[in-house]
């Protein structure tokens, strides 16, 4: 059963060399190729994936573009350029990121990836704590600038149990000696775990 990839970018080059690689590849079957996320709505296209991308370091155009996709039922890919892109994009609803530098095979394990439920990551530096999904969640909404309040909202948990989750965290990271008591120190942590 084929992949029914949509793409939103504003990269004309990028749509155009999408369409020729993925006519070649089995297993994906392109659907729709358009410059906005406005578009694609318009469109009403069915597609089980979709490739979003924007040539310009645009964070918050970024998340909003995530987070209408995702509303609209489709699991996102976000292929970018800008360093913290990783972290605003996941926090937004993104089932994955990964970097313009990286190759098509990276390309074709992050949509297989993602059709098995899982999550795509760029490289990451070897010191990493291990957090739980949840220690995650909390982690990506407060450090990218929800409140504690907000972040557990969101979580679907008591601001409390955010705290401790936070407070785990916080350990997690200071066992490897990278220091990560405050929001900024967070917010670093995040930025070079999942934006290198």
């Amino acid at each position: 059963m084929s992949t029914r990839l949509a793409v939103v970018a504003d990269d004309r080059l990028l749509t155009e060399s999408l369409e020729a690689w993925a006519a070649g590849v089995a297993g994906i079957e392109l659907v729709v190729t358009v410059p906005s996320v406005q578009e694609l709505a318009r469109r009403r296209c069915p597609a089980d994936l979709v490739l979003f991308s924007l040539s310009r370091d645009d964070l918050s155009a970024l998340a909003q573009g995530v987070r209408r996709l995702a509303r609209m039922g489709h699991r996102v890919l976000v292929v970018g350029p800008c360093p913290g892109g990783t972290a605003a994009a996941l926090a937004a609803g993104a089932a994955g990121y990964l970097t313009k530098d990286q190759g098509l095979a990276d390309l074709v394990r992050a949509f297989g990836t993602i059709a098995a439920g899982g999550v795509v990551f760029p490289a990451r530096p070897e010191r990493l704590p291990r957090l739980s999904p949840m220690e995650r969640v909390v982690l990506l909404d407060y450090a990218t600038g929800l409140t504690l309040e907000a972040t557990a909202r969101r979580a679907g948990i008591q601001p409390e149990t955010a705290k401790t989750y936070l407070a785990r965290v916080k350990a997690k990271y200071e066992r490897l000696g990278r220091p990560a008591q405050t929001k900024l120190e967070l917010a670093a942590r995040v930025r070079e775990d999942l934006c290198t």
